[in-house]
């Protein structure tokens, strides 16, 4: 799945007082009729990211208010695009069980076009890029009972799924057996428990993986929608202002509403008309009870409880101790000196092999963080049956089905080295490298070496490293769409990053041709475009593992208690810093980004480690930082990776040295202007 979407109107939506959230727009009346863009807009954002089939599915409500006050509810039908007999059917079932539409010589009153005329629409957009399940399936997906779903996702565990199943079914299985009985007003207690019936919360909490969700549930006439616990997948809202009643949902930000709020600009540089928000992770509900005397109808919002014990833990992100006891350091200290010891024997002249002598003293954590790190990339990389089945046809060809966003840093490195172990040696594998300086970018000198390195310990392997150079003064029209997929965010960081992520992604570059197991810059170079649709990402390791330089001045201010804290506020807004930016930024490409470090279990395994295991801040950068991710390195025999320092990638493909130049003249410039965290002024060419 790549985007999904949901559109409506005519509908005032309000929120529960409960119901945290960072800005609270009163609500507005559904008969507003400035619109940013259009649904047509919309669709074609979703479209250029290269889904495999793009659907959509309305749903109208209208209300009965010929009959008394009392009576008064919500009926609904569904009309899809492709759809005229299931329309027919609906309004057959309604001209049978809603009498009140309909006189007593059965003729129907108040009706348009054959249909009663509705008070409010729901559009359901959904783009589906597939690469689990048997049999192919466009999306929204409807059930018999008229329940519809968009998902955007992957489920790894807490809801089986077979080898030839698709999730989107089986999660639409699984939910249409949910108790609708005042489920949306559920929030700490749910009546279904009672009943002892699953809820949609109780479903969405169990799933492993990254999602977002559209749901709507028709015998309650609520509509439920969210993201995991973690916001691994974007889902972006807007709710209902003066410039646009509707209320949406989307995985991305059409152009559009980039143009009409670039030039409208605040005295402190941002824009006035911030039109959309990415959604606080979590699950929500809005219910559509009885209509207003005024006819309308009004849609309360509700933000509910995880129903998942391991979710919860996650969220809280306690660690199981921080503080090291006297007794702890002096353990600590002498595992050190034979780590050193190790790492000075690693660095030999003479390469020692994966269970070389360094191994020998690193175990226990290092060796428990190993396993789940392997486990979470098998999760995201098991090739199923659709995809074999695409793919079959030319397997006895050059195919790369799986690519790593490739710095060759530490983390990289990891997920390259683990990609190996669990993806049949007869695929390739792709590396995709971007840099903006050429041959000269750190990112391309440390990847060259890191290339070497994995073919040292995987000669047979197949590796391509896809040199992606860009010049930044040719990317206006590029720069341009960027800024739609990074939209909520809006500095120049933000938009480096995006940049990077997006022609990284893309996989247009160039390969050397000859020999795997060297590479050698006087062979020739070919183009090369990278077919593979899952890429992996190694976002989460950082924020984990204290890879920042933030976290080492937080340890010497405020010691192991204050390294706690800050990497404990880094995974609790990784979601809106991060991920929702880099998960547009890379799906724009018919891509799947997944990120092996923000596995459930990977996150779980290292908050049961003490964290002096996991960080050693007295320690110089490249051995201190990331500590127990180095010794992984090690035990996967990743000698020269293992001592790498942290290189963020706007500075190792070097291309805020180059977006600091075209904006502001020089780095000299920039660095007096903040140029990282300062929003971002569009050009007059640009728009």
């Amino acid at each position: 799945m790549c985007g999904i979407a949901l559109i409506i109107s005519g509908i005032r939506i309000c929120k529960a007082s409960s119901l945290f959230l960072e800005s609270a727009p009163p609500a507005s009346s559904p008969k507003a009729e400035q619109l940013v863009f259009s649904i047509d807009d919309l669709k074609a954002a979703l479209r250029g990211r290269g889904p495999d089939s793009l659907s959509s599915k309305k749903v109208f409500l209208y209300s009965n208010t010929s009959s008394t006050v009392k009576e008064q509810e919500i009926i609904s039908f569904i009309e899809g695009e492709e759809e005229k007999e299931r329309d027919q059917a609906y309004l057959q079932r309604f001209e049978k069980n809603n009498k009140c539409l309909f006189g007593a010589d059965g003729e129907a009153h108040d009706l348009e076009n054959g249909f009663p005329k509705f008070a409010a629409e729901l559009q359901f957009v959904g783009a589906t890029l597939q690469l689990r399940g048997i049999n192919p399936i466009v999306q929204p997906l409807v059930d018999i009972s008229g329940n519809i779903l968009l998902y955007n996702g992957e489920i790894f565990g807490g809801i089986y799924i077979n080898s030839d199943s698709n999730d989107t079914e089986i999660l639409l299985q699984a939910l249409g057996k949910c108790c609708s009985s005042n489920s949306h007003l559920c929030t700490i207690t749910d009546s279904c428990d009672d009943k002892r019936q699953s809820s949609v919360p109780g479903v969405l909490s169990a799933i492993k993986g990254p999602w977002a969700v559209i749901y709507w549930q028709e015998s309650s006439k609520t509509l439920w929608f969210g993201r995991d616990a973690i916001g691994r997948r974007s889902l972006l809202v807007h709710w209902p202002t003066l410039e646009d009643g509707r209320f949406l949902l989307s995985s991305v930000s059409p152009v559009s509403s980039i143009e009409q709020s670039s030039g409208i600009e605040a005295e402190n540089g941002f824009n006035k008309l911030k039109f959309w928000e990415e959604l606080p992770c979590g699950i929500y509900s809005v219910y559509f009870g009885s209509p207003k005397s005024d006819g309308f109808i009004d849609g309360e919002v509700r933000k509910h409880e995880w129903k998942n014990a391991m979710v919860k833990e996650l969220l809280d992100w306690e660690r199981v101790s921080v503080e090291p006891k006297p007794e702890d350091i002096k353990v600590y200290h002498c595992k050190i000196a034979r780590e050193q010891h190790g790492m000075h024997s690693a660095h030999s002249n003479i390469f020692p092999s994966k269970s070389g002598p360094s191994q020998a003293s690193i175990e226990g954590p290092a060796k428990a963080v190993l396993i789940a790190l392997k486990e979470s990339v098998m999760r995201r990389t098991s090739l199923h049956t659709i995809f074999q089945a695409v793919t079959c046809d030319i397997r006895q060809e050059a195919h790369a089905p799986v690519a790593v966003l490739f710095s060759g840093g530490l983390d990289s490195m990891i997920l390259a080295a683990l990609l190996d172990e669990c993806l049949d040696p007869s695929y390739e594998i792709d590396l995709l490298n971007v840099s903006f300086d050429g041959q000269s970018a750190p990112d391309r000198i440390s990847a060259k070496a890191g290339v070497k390195e994995l073919r040292r310990i995987a000669p047979l392997r197949r590796w391509n490293l896809v040199e992606i150079n860009a010049d930044l003064s040719k990317l206006d029209l590029e720069t341009k769409h960027v800024m739609s997929l990074i939209n909520p965010a809006n500095t120049y960081m933000d938009l480096n990053i995006g940049i990077a992520l997006w022609l990284a992604a893309r996989g247009s570059g160039w390969v050397y041709k000859g020999n795997n197991n060297d590479i050698d810059e006087d062979l020739e170079c070919v183009e090369y475009k990278s077919k593979a649709r899952i890429v992996l990402v190694g976002s989460g390791a950082d924020e984990q593992c204290a890879g920042y330089g933030r976290h080492k001045t937080k340890y010497r201010q405020g010691s192991w208690l204050g390294l706690q804290e800050e990497m404990k506020l880094d995974m609790q807004r990784i979601w809106k810093r991060n991920l929702g930016r880099d998960d547009r930024c890379i799906a724009d490409n018919g891509k799947e980004a997944r990120f092996p470090f923000l596995d459930e279990d990977v996150i779980r395994t290292l908050l049961n480690i003490p964290l002096w295991e996991v960080a050693n801040l007295d320690q110089p950068s490249g051995t201190g930082d990331k500590k127990i991710l180095r010794e992984v390195a090690q035990l996967l025999g990743l000698y020269k990776a293992s001592v790498l320092p942290k290189r963020a990638i706007q500075f190792g493909t070097r291309i805020a040295r180059e977006s600091n130049r075209k904006n502001f003249g020089s780095n000299r410039a920039a660095n007096q202007a903040s140029a990282g965290s300062a929003a971002i002024h569009m050009p007059s060419n640009l728009t």
